[in-house]
């Protein structure tokens, strides 16, 4: 039985999915070209871009070069960074940036009037850009809101999820799009020949997270069962900075706070960084996070000490890390902040070319949904927000260059009935995912996990949550696959990096569900137990 179908008009438009930085700096750029930007959230409210707290990575700075820029990008990537795309983006930072302060983005300078510059760890030179210290996301977010607000080639759909990639001869042909949080509500189809996924992470697959709710892997996820290549899915980012107050999303104390001197303490106020890593505070990401994961794992907890390093400074240096600890009872100027890693970042996502093409006809894909080869196994800080700017202005120059091909016909497509989310499976594909795909994994907890999602996708009724099992799907059996650590995917049963396999993961979804089916057929360990939907 399906619903009645509404089909919106106007679908010569270039549609492009997403209210983050990749989707409306886009969106700005194709101008005056007609553009449809879907949004789940209110625009700028539901993207991961508005919460970056650090800035724009752009060798800007006497002295700095984009060839250094790169090769800090290659030197944290664990082996996997594809060069010549990290050396690209680099390059196009400088413009990128002028761009922004087009669009009415007040990066900080210095006295002299040229833009601040700082640094951030694994970076060779001061090379951030900020916005007040540590509002860099939302003041962009905000000035690009602005922009697209006052665009009128741009029409805002608000308030709607891209539930289903709908595909004719293998090319693109539209959207299923629904309300967002309404399963009763009617699908609408769109029919497109021409669709931007710019739908974020997938940071709310984790029982703890830094990313908002709608960074739940649904482009992910929607890209995979249309058929398309997936790459490095199991190279998630944990921060290691997360603030434990109670709050999902959790709040992020910025690496800045380490740059700036703060240390990492445990509950005996030991500092533990020093001795697993020669730049202790600042080493690479993934390796803070274990550290930090290691003394929670121990009973020992961890906190992020500020005290000495900025004291009285605080509340004006990092304004919204002080806000988040005062409104959860922490005065950091005196008080250590409980801390613990959370799912930050995703390194893999739609495999693009160096236009953002994916390897659907008629398919871009830009910001963190992305997978461009730039990140590796591990991001380098600040280079995220980068990424999504130059990739977005190389998919709207693609684009420019095209005429719009007729749009397909949608008529007979059926159109699935959408079912309640069931909130109890929600929370255990969350926790499976935070304990078993995780900062530290091995095989029979990523086994457990690939075959409790495998189940869940088959048997979930909710649409939004189906999608969820998917996007964790693809995470979960390609961390599985990978029997080695590189970056951030460490294997405590494999935990050396093994040379032959560095190289970036190409998957689809079809070859995902074959391993599910593979592990599916073993004896099933006692641990596992079935999810429900």
């Amino acid at each position: 039985m399906h619903n009645t179908i509404h089909t919106l008009t106007r679908s010569d438009d270039v549609v492009i999915v997403g209210g983050g930085l990749a989707g409306l700096f886009c969106a700005l750029k194709l101008a005056p070209r007609p553009v449809t930007l879907i949004s789940a959230a209110p625009l700028g409210q539901g993207a991961s871009s508005a919460w970056a707290q650090g800035g724009i990575a752009a060798a800007m700075a006497e002295g700095d070069t984009p060839e250094a820029h790169a090769a800090d990008t290659v030197a944290v990537g664990g082996g996997i960074v594809d060069e010549a795309v990290a050396l690209g983006i680099a390059r196009e930072a400088a413009p990128r940036i002028h761009d922004l302060l087009a669009y009415g983005v007040p990066f900080d300078r210095d006295l002299e009037g040229r833009l601040a510059v700082g640094r951030e760890a694994a970076h060779s030179a001061r090379r951030i850009v900020h916005v007040r210290g540590d509002g860099a996301g939302a003041a962009i977010i905000a000035a690009l809101s602005e922009a697209v607000r006052r665009t009128p080639s741009i029409r805002l759909i608000e308030g709607f999820v891209a539930e289903a990639l709908l595909t004719e001869d293998g090319a693109v042909a539209g959207l299923r799009l629904r309300e967002a949080g309404d399963a009763a509500a009617q699908p609408i189809l769109l029919a497109a020949r021409m669709v931007v996924l710019a739908t974020g992470g997938i940071g709310h697959l984790y029982a703890v997270t830094t990313n908002p709710r709608e960074a739940s892997g649904s482009g992910l996820a929607i890209a995979a069962r249309a058929g398309a290549v997936i790459a490095d899915p199991e190279f998630v980012q944990f921060h290691p900075t997360a603030i434990m107050v109670g709050r999902d999303p959790a709040p992020l104390a910025t690496e800045a706070l380490r740059g700036e001197g703060a240390t990492l303490i445990n509950g005996r106020g030991e500092r533990f960084m020093a001795a697993r890593h020669p730049l202790a505070e600042l080493a690479p990401r993934d390796i803070v996070a274990r550290g930090v994961f290691a003394e929670i794992a121990a009973g020992r907890g961890a906190f992020l000490d500020a005290r000495q390093a900025l004291g009285a400074r605080f509340a004006d240096i990092f304004p919204s890390v002080h806000a988040s600890c005062i409104a959860a009872g922490i005065d950091p100027t005196t008080q250590p902040i409980p801390i613990a890693p959370a799912a930050h970042y995703h390194m893999g996502g739609i495999a693009v070319d160096d236009r953002g093409r994916s390897s659907i006809d008629g398919l871009w894909a830009g910001g963190e949904v992305s997978s461009t080869g730039a990140h590796g196994a591990n991001r380098l800080a600040s280079n995220s927000l980068l990424e999504a700017v130059v990739y977005a202005a190389r998919i709207a120059d693609d684009i420019a260059g095209r005429t719009t091909p007729s749009p397909a016909r949608l008529a007979d497509v059926p159109t699935p009935r959408d079912g309640a989310p069931d909130a109890a499976a929600v929370k255990r594909l969350r926790m499976l995912m935070s304990t078993h795909v995780g900062v530290i994994r091995n095989g029979d907890g990523l086994a457990d996990a690939v075959r409790s999602f495998a189940a869940l996708e088959r048997e979930a009724t909710s649409i939004a949550v189906r999608n969820m099992a998917t996007a964790a799907l693809l995470v979960v059996a390609s961390a599985w696959n990978r029997r080695e650590s590189r970056g951030a995917h460490f294997r405590s049963d494999h935990a050396a990096d093994v040379p032959p396999l560095a190289q970036r993961t190409m998957t689809t979804l079809a070859a995902v569900r074959e391993i599910a089916d593979s592990l599916c057929e073993r004896p099933t360990p006692r641990t596992a137990q079935p999810m429900t939907a």
